[in-house]
């Protein structure tokens, strides 16, 4: 699954899912528009993952259940809670990241 959330609403996707992969980004970064497309790959191949993108402009409350003070930010959720998180560019991070819950 891959969504791009337009409601500030990352806590029912948390309480519906058993694992979330989530991108903080915002429309003026530019390291989240390189990584994008390689956080959407990673979502078709793991369709029993959420893969969550949250704008952490316009989606405050998403936000605040990660450490979120550089973008772009990845975080690593299991069972409602933060495993961890990254911030990168590069998809080998991401991977890592991902592998922390897979």
């Amino acid at each position: 699954m891959f969504l791009e959330l337009t409601e500030d609403n990352l806590q029912q996707y948390l309480a519906d899912h058993s694992k979330v992969m989530v991108q903080y980004a915002a429309s003026w970064c530019g390291n989240c528009r390189i990584m994008k497309p390689k956080f959407k790959k990673l979502a078709s191949e793991n369709e029993d993952v959420a893969f969550l993108i949250v704008d952490a402009e316009k989606l405050p409350n998403s936000r605040k259940f990660a450490n979120v003070d550089n973008l772009p930010t990845f975080a690593a959720f299991e069972g409602g809670a933060l495993v961890d998180q990254v911030q990168t560019n590069k998809a080998e991070g991401l991977i890592d990241l991902f592998n922390k819950i897979k």
